[in-house]
């Protein structure tokens, strides 16, 4: 059987050198966080009405999920919103591109990650930033947006739109449209949380009108633009 080493004190020896220089750091990162949360408050809320658009990073030009990005966002920008991305490849180039091609608002949240993500080439340059934290850039992609599109991804996608979906059900944000693209991919997710989740009580059942599934992207578009018909658009926090 394996066994690790106990952990070194921070109270003796080594063990205290090696907190206290996590300490120093930690403070020196509040200073970080700040400084991007400052960027990021300042360059989106001069942006106007905006919809974040999620997918995976891995998506490639011509598969038809990217295209979909491409096709939604474009209606989105008819209706006068622009678009917030994560600023990468795939599905986010894919929202960038419809954006600029439509003539819109054209945002990037980049998030850094080594040998991973780079941003995509249709972003504006006034409207791209670069983030270390995700959970910074997160706040971001919530409180500027008045909906989400959320095409097929992997990890990141579900942590965004979860996150999206625990602010509304808790009330920590204003309500606001939630449309899941691609409904051969979300069906399986969709199946567990009415037969499982549901079921155990962990939700409940208003909790699953909390999201709408199309596969149109004038839907889609409409969906959103039609929310606002009869709520104020804001920041949702």
């Amino acid at each position: 059987m394996n066994s690790f080493p106990p952990l070194p004190s921070p109270h003796s020896g080594n063990g205290h050198d090696i907190w206290q220089d996590a300490r120093i750091k930690d403070l020196w990162r509040v200073f970080r966080v700040m400084g991007e949360f400052v960027e990021g408050f300042e360059t989106m809320s001069q942006v106007g009405p905006c919809v974040s658009i999620f997918g995976s990073a891995r998506t490639k030009p011509g598969d038809p999920y990217y295209e979909l990005g491409v096709d939604v966002a474009k209606r989105l920008v008819e209706r006068g919103f622009g678009i917030i991305s994560g600023g990468g490849p795939g599905i986010m180039e894919a929202a960038n591109k419809g954006a600029k091609e439509a003539g819109g608002i054209s945002v990037g949240l980049n998030i850094d990650l080594p040998h991973e993500q780079h941003s995509n080439p249709y972003i504006d340059k006034e409207h791209l930033i670069n983030f270390d934290f995700f959970f910074v850039r997160k706040v971001m992609f919530v409180k500027y947006a008045q909906g989400f599109v959320v095409l097929p991804g992997g990890f990141g996608t579900m942590d965004e739109l979860f996150e999206a979906l625990t602010l509304i059900q808790t009330d920590k944000s204003t309500q606001f449209p939630v449309v899941l693209m691609g409904s051969e991919f979300w069906s399986g997710l969709l199946d567990w949380l009415k037969d499982t989740m549901l079921k155990a009580g962990n939700i409940s059942p208003e909790n699953l009108d909390l999201f709408r599934v199309t596969d149109d992207p004038e839907e889609a578009a409409s969906l959103i633009s039609s929310f606002y018909e009869k709520h104020r658009m804001q920041p949702n926090f």
